[in-house]
């Protein structure tokens, strides 16, 4: 194989092959050493199309104690499930909501405070939005495999997680071997993921195919009693009526259609007694629904109507998850910033050495709204504050000296409850407990003012 100056690039063969010791089969390795070899193993994987048979949650069940076996964990069949599963709208939607919500954040890569220009421009390639997306992708599946191809420009090909083995740190030819390729050997192939992670898929798995069942009863339960029943009646010696029926039933259409003498009797019970409008299985479906984004989102009340205390409480789930995310981005900038992928973006020429990965910050209005009024009021009681800090807190850049600074208008005057910082320079430090002391006292008169 060649990159994009048309050299050959080594690819893994039959003699790259290993098998694990066995010392080794009762052990999960960790750490991946970064190695020093670059070749293309995913050429020689044997690829399989995946198991679109019927799953069910006894699969789910079987393929987890395969997948968590001691000495041989395989886990071809749980992927095939978790293939399964996210054809699953709701659950699409909300794997989508919340990788979308890193993704959709600005990533800087500094040198002391400035940004490096040249990375600064791969950040916004869609190259490096699929690592990112590969990376989150490993928090739902347990794991993701890189492997990038040498060349000019940063590329890489996406490893098919049923031939990683995290157990051996091997990649396998076959779905079901156990002997493979070492990518610990390997610069360019990068394994994201705990190795005994099987991911969030694992916990959806459950809700899902029982939320499916539960839809496909739901479906056959519509075309049964959904449509009109149709019932005509005759004697039962009576063979030129009877002929007379067929023919007529025939160019009626899909309707359900009953054909029975007088002398006979039928009930159909269409189950509107106790569940004819479907609310049942639309409760389950919910319930199922709910139990999925608690899992992927933490929460329910941001991706469906707050059936509680309203606003609030869906207000109180929008910043659980918002916690997520920001646990989210800690875990991303940890991995770019990790020695193996700054190694790989050297190998394609990039300036990364004394550089970092940061997300840039980004401001909660409702939060600084908030934040700032405390902060007046301290500042008005005399707390001596740091003009570092103010810039800090609200990303404001610091101005030098050929700054160009903006002037309050000439007809601007100041409210009542605008605070100007009093001359600190004559007074003595003021404590906290003066500054509680004064706190009480203001509470005090306002709550005698009120009543």
């Amino acid at each position: 194989m060649r990159n994009d100056n048309n050299e050959i690039i080594p690819v893994a063969n039959d003699s790259d092959i290993i098998t694990p010791e066995l010392s080794n089969l009762t052990q999960t390795k960790q750490d991946q050493v970064t190695g020093k070899e670059i070749k293309i193993v995913t050429q020689n994987i044997t690829l399989r199309s995946n198991d679109r048979s019927k799953k069910e949650v006894v699969d789910w069940r079987t393929a987890l104690i395969q997948a968590e076996s001691v000495y041989y964990p395989n886990r071809k069949k749980l992927y095939d499930v978790y293939e399964d599963i996210i054809l699953d709208g709701h659950l699409t939607g909300i794997i989508n909501k919340r990788i979308d919500s890193v993704l959709n954040k600005r990533l800087l890569f500094k040198k002391g405070e400035q940004p490096v220009p040249e990375i600064q421009l791969l950040l916004k390639s869609k190259v490096f939005r699929d690592i990112i997306y590969e990376i989150m992708q490993s928090k739902m599946w347990g794991i993701s495999g890189l492997e990038f191809v040498p060349g000019e420009k940063l590329r890489f090909n996406r490893i098919p997680r049923k031939h990683i083995k995290p157990k051996w740190q091997i990649i396998t030819i076959n779905e079901y071997d156990i002997q493979g390729i070492s990518y610990t050997d390997l610069a360019n192939v990068w394994i994201v993921g705990d190795p005994e992670d099987l991911g969030l898929l694992l916990k959806c798995g459950f809700y899902a195919l029982l939320k499916k069942g539960n839809i496909i009863d739901w479906a056959e339960y519509i075309e049964v009693f959904g449509s009109p029943i149709i019932t005509m009646t005759y004697d039962a010696g009576d063979r030129q009526t009877e002929l007379k029926i067929d023919e007529l039933l025939d160019t009626i259409g899909n309707s359900t259609k009953i054909k029975l003498p007088k002398q006979a009797g039928l009930t159909v019970a269409d189950g509107k007694a106790s569940n004819g409008d479907g609310k049942l299985q639309e409760t389950f479906t919910t319930t199922m629904d709910n139990s999925m984004s608690k899992v992927i989102l933490g929460n329910t009340e941001t991706t469906s109507s707050s059936k509680s205390s309203g606003f609030a409480q869906s207000k109180t789930h929008a910043q659980q998850q918002l916690e997520i995310i920001k646990a989210d981005m800690v875990d991303v900038i940890d991995l770019l910033n990790s020695d193996h992928f700054l190694n790989i973006l050297r190998s394609y020429g990039y300036p990364v050495e004394g550089g970092y990965f940061e997300y840039d910050k980004e401001i909660d209005i409702a939060y600084m709204e908030a934040k700032i009024a405390i902060d007046k009021e301290l500042v008005a009681m005399g707390l001596p504050t740091p003009t570092e800090y103010l810039y800090e807190t609200y990303a404001v850049d610091e101005p030098t000296d050929s700054t160009k600074l903006l002037k309050p208008a000439t007809n601007y005057k100041p409210d009542k409850k605008d605070i100007q910082s009093p001359d600190m320079s004559d007074q003595e430090p003021i404590t906290l407990e003066t500054i509680q002391n004064t706190i009480k006292e203001e509470l005090k008169a306002f709550f005698a003012l009120a009543l």
